[in-house]
């Protein structure tokens, strides 16, 4: 079996979790977040610990139970604490500013760039040049900073364009004559 999905979640305190047949739905104060539950895992809900185990003996049913484990165990990270990415922006005149729920990028472009963010997933800007988004699923925050990011990568000869803060950008050396 797998051993991700050997070891049960611990419930915490204002954490509430509710198992059906079909879905697993977690609540707490960042919000709430349900997910489908797979036909080849079992799931146990017993005071305060969420185990799961695979329904038979297949390598696809062992395999899923730790992939539901380790999505429930985010669920629940994610309502508690919740996720953030943070996101710079490397060069002249690159600007973002956060207005509700929309992003407004000056990124070099003739025009700005305005991003809608989904239900869920708050927007700041500290300064003109950091974005930091944030939501309770791990998901949508990773695929709204991929998305923005999209709009302008970072190029391989000066480095400009939106970044995660720890990622490194490798600048390639120009064409000698």
């Amino acid at each position: 079996m797998s051993r991700v999905g050997k070891m049960p979640i611990t419930v915490p305190q204002g954490v509430d979790i509710s198992v059906t047949a079909e879905q697993i739905s977690v609540k707490g104060s960042q919000g709430t977040l349900t997910r489908k539950v797979n036909a080849l895992v079992a799931v146990k809900n017993d005071a305060g610990k969420v185990s799961f185990t695979a329904a038979n003996d297949s390598t696809e049913a062992d395999a899923m139970s730790g992939t539901m484990r380790a999505l429930v165990a985010n669920m629940v990270s994610g309502v508690t604490k919740g996720f953030e990415r943070k996101l710079n922006l490397v060069g002249v005149g690159f600007r973002a500013q956060a207005a509700g729920s929309k992003l407004n990028l000056q990124v070099g472009f003739s025009h700005p760039v305005v991003k809608e963010m989904p239900a869920g997933i708050k927007v700041e800007c500290p300064t003109q040049t950091e974005i930091i988004i944030k939501g309770a699923d791990r998901q949508a925050v990773g695929q709204i900073a991929a998305e923005v990011r999209a709009i302008r990568p970072p190029e391989p000869y000066k480095g400009k364009g939106i970044r995660y803060a720890d990622e490194r950008v490798v600048l390639k050396e120009t064409k000698k004559k």
